[in-house]
Parts: C-alpha cells; structure tokens; sequence
C-alpha cells in the first residue's frame, strides 16, 4: 500500500490535517497494523532516526514512538529535556536548527505549545506534537481511528467528553468536528474547553455537517452518546491545584449509574493514564464495554502511519 501523500510539513495540531488526508492515515495505519507482524512494512523508514524531546514524562508516547519507528526500520533518540541544552538556556530556534541537520524528524512533548510552533518554524524537517498543554493531536488521531476502525463511516457518530476541558478533549473537538462526528462536551465552569478552539471547531462542523453541543450537566452530554470519554482530572503541571480540582470535577465522573443514561452499545474510551476509582470508576474501566487498552495499541500504527506521510519524502 503507497503511503499517503499530506500538504504539511508537520503536525503541530490535527487541523493541519483535512478530512481527506486524515482518512488516508487511518486507512494506512489500518494495513500497517494488519501487517505488523508480516515484515511488510520494515524498510518504510530504513535508517530514518527521530530524535524524541520529553520535558514531560510519559509510557504510551515514548514506547509506541520508540517501538513503531524502530518497526518500521529507523530509530529514535530519546533527548530528556532535563539533560540536553534547552534547560541551559539555548534557544529552540537554534535547537531546532542544530536537529534539522542530525535527524530526519523530531518529536516533542512539552509544556506550552508555542515550544511545538517555535520548533516547527525553524526545524527543516518535519515536527510532531507529542503532547502540549493545549494540544494532543496524536492521541485525537488514534482515538477516532479505533472508533473508524469499528464504524468506518464517522458522520454522525456521537461521542461524549466528560471532564476537564484540557488538551486532549481540544484535540477531539477539532478532530470531531473535520471528521462529522457529533460532540457532547460536559465541564464544569472555569473548566471548559479552549473557547478558540470551539470557535474554530464551530467553523470546520459547518463544512463537516457535525455539531458540537457543551454543557454543564454529565447526564445530558452522555444521553444518546456511541461513545463515552473521558482524562485525568489533574494534568501533569497542575498538581498544586490538585484539591480544588477534584472537588470541582467530583460530578463528572463515569460511573455505571452514569452510563444508564447512554445506549446499551456505547462504548467506553480514556486516553490514559487513569487513575482508578477518581474520573472513572475502575469496574467501568475493565468492563466488556471500555476500549481504553484498544485506543493504546492504536498509538503504536497511528503513529508508524503520521511518521511515514510526514517523514518520507
């Protein structure tokens, strides 16, 4: 299968993506993980090195960008923000530059997401955003995918996001609303999604035909949802509001008594980590209806599939 062709050099946030391009990665990542353990697709990026910027720490974003390059023939550098240059105070315009000249692309998970933006400008080869505060573009991507995986055609399906209005429920709203998908987001005040990010998502589901609905209220979110989501209340940075947080966000739980208000069918997503018992109820989290650990096998090919379309050419 050809890799398919995208506009953009990198992959700041999922609207550097159109709808077509994103079906295309879903439709690749679909055969790559078909063929995962075929061989087929060893030398798509033979002798490609990524170099991996973590000034945050993380399992599923090192381990399937580490494990899915070296899959597919390349390998990765994995440069601790702690320990290369950045912490003494170079630039990320020279780090970007000094990179360009070492690797064939670079991935970074970071605090603000400007350091993605600075990065991508002057970087000559392709960056991925890995996480920011305000985006997580590659997590978005691997969830639609597995629910592509289940319904192949997006338009319409209902998903849910119950929680705080953080990086990733932006990622799933812009993502949502290129892809059809109707979104349900319940918040609590104060906590609700990037009001731009709505704004723009608001623009792109007039062309997609998806509609967005936000709320205060879990229980109207959820009503008539195929899927129901949800994070980590206390993102990583965020700790010294930890109490106040959890307190807020106590209503927003998924429970059982919950997710008597949605479908018998629907399906149960997180992106992990999650923390049992807190904003999902752990017997939720290991039912037959919870696809949490599919969506973490989904980074693995997802990933293997952005890594080809922006790093081969």
């Amino acid at each position: 299968m050809r890799i398919p062709r995208v506009s953009t050099k990198d992959l700041v946030s999922v609207t550097d993506l159109t709808r077509d391009e994103i079906m295309g990665i879903f439709r690749f990542a679909a055969w790559l993980k078909k063929n995962a353990r075929r061989g087929k697709h060893r030398a798509l990026l033979n002798k490609k090195s990524l170099a991996m910027i973590f000034e945050k720490s993380s399992t599923r974003t090192r381990v399937s960008f580490e494990a899915g390059i070296s899959q597919l023939g390349g390998h990765a550098l994995f440069l601790d923000g702690n320990d290369i240059q950045l912490k003494r105070g170079e630039t990320l315009k020279d780090t970007a530059m000094v990179l360009s000249r070492y690797v064939d692309g670079i991935m970074i998970r970071t605090f603000s997401h400007h350091n993605v933006i600075e990065l991508a400008l002057h970087a000559t080869v392709p960056v991925i955003n890995g996480l920011s505060d305000t985006f997580h573009p590659c997590q978005a991507l691997a969830d639609y995918f597995t629910i592509y995986e289940r319904e192949k055609n997006l338009a319409g399906i209902r998903l849910a996001y119950i929680g705080d209005g953080n990086n990733v429920a932006n990622s799933l709203i812009q993502c949502g609303a290129i892809l059809g998908v109707d979104l349900s987001i319940a918040s609590p005040e104060k906590y609700e999604p990037d009001r731009a990010v709505i704004e723009q998502a608001r623009r792109l589901a007039s062309v997609s035909g998806s509609t967005i609905m936000l709320t205060n209220d879990p229980e109207a979110a959820v009503r008539d949802a195929d899927y129901v989501y949800t994070d980590v209340w206390i993102s990583m940075g965020e700790e010294r509001e930890s109490a106040r947080k959890k307190k807020i966000l106590a209503r927003y739980k998924i429970t059982k008594e919950l997710l008597s208000k949605c479908g018998k069918k629907c399906l149960i997503m997180h992106c992990l980590p999650a923390h049992r018992d807190e904003e999902i109820e752990g017997d939720v989290l290991d039912s037959d209806r919870s696809i949490v650990f599919e969506q973490a096998e989904n980074r693995l090919h997802v990933q293997k599939a952005i890594m080809c379309c922006l790093m081969r050419r």
